[in-house]
Order: structure tokens, then C-alpha cells, then sequence
């Protein structure tokens, strides 16, 4: 399968985001603050025109790290049928070349339990305790120097 992956507007990557992470929740709940703030990007991950998953990047600094260029990775989502395929590893490593290009120092995110594997198997790192966020679950904050 050929895989293109492309910036997109934040509107985009909810059809992925709703079913994938607020499941249950109204699709209002996958709109999250700064998404459209010029200095966050989104990236999907397409098969032909099928939009197959989704990640976004916030500029915003974790109270946890000294660098002073970090982001945040949020949103990370996988239509379920193509999960455990590569495809997040793909749209992770597009996303760290364009924070390169931004002269970032740091990416990090709120790492569901589940997601663990998949960002250490990435090079991220956990940093302090689990904290749960409410109605979405545990969490660790994952970090990787760029």
C-alpha cells in the first residue's frame, strides 16, 4: 500500500480522533484548545483519498523539561482496521522531521497506558507518575529530545 502523508486542518482530524479517543463522548470533545493556533500543526496519514490516522502539535512548554522549543503531541490516532500496521510510526517520524525544520528541542505528550509500548518502542521516554485524566483514563508524560 502507498501511504501520503499531509498537513490538514484541525476540522480533519476529528473523523479519526472521535472514534479512536473520546469513543462514547461528543465529537465536540475532540476539539481540543489550540488547535487552531498558527503555531500548531496537524498531519494525516492517507491511502489513496482515505484519510487512515491523524496527529497533531502543539507549542506548549511542559513545566517537567528546561528546553525552550517543546511541543506537544496530542490526538495521536489510527483508524482501528489499520492499527499495529506502522502507520503511527510513519506519521510520528513525518511529524518529528517538521518539528526539525521548527528548530524544536523537545516533543512530549500525555501517553495513554496502552499507547506505552508504542512510544518507548519510538525512543520517548517516561518522566514522573501516572495521573488519570477523567474520562479518558491513566496517563504518563513520554518526552524525547529531538
Amino acid at each position: 500500500m502507498n501511504f501520503n502523508i499531509k498537513q490538514i486542518p484541525p476540522e480533519e482530524t476529528y473523523i479519526v480522533r472521535h472514534p479512536i479517543l473520546r469513543a462514547g463522548h461528543p465529537i465536540e470533545s475532540c476539539v481540543f484548545d489550540g488547535d487552531n493556533l498558527e503555531t500548531t500543526f496537524h498531519i494525516g496519514i492517507f491511502s489513496e483519498e482515505k484519510l487512515l490516522g491523524v496527529c497533531s502539535f502543539f507549542n506548549n512548554n511542559h513545566p517537567s523539561f528546561s528546553e525552550k522549543k517543546q511541543y506537544q503531541l496530542r490526538g495521536m490516532a489510527i483508524v482501528e482496521s489499520y492499527q499495529k500496521q506502522g502507520l503511527g510510526q510513519l506519521l510520528l517520524k513525518h511529524g518529528e522531521s517538521i518539528l526539525k525544520t521548527k528548530h524544536a528541542d523537545l516533543v512530549w505528550c500525555n501517553a495513554r497506558e496502552t499507547a506505552i509500548h508504542f512510544y518507548a518502542k519510538n525512543e520517548f521516554q517516561i518522566t514522573g507518575n501516572p495521573f488519570n485524566i477523567e474520562t479518558v483514563g491513566i496517563h504518563y508524560v513520554m518526552y524525547k529530545p529531538l
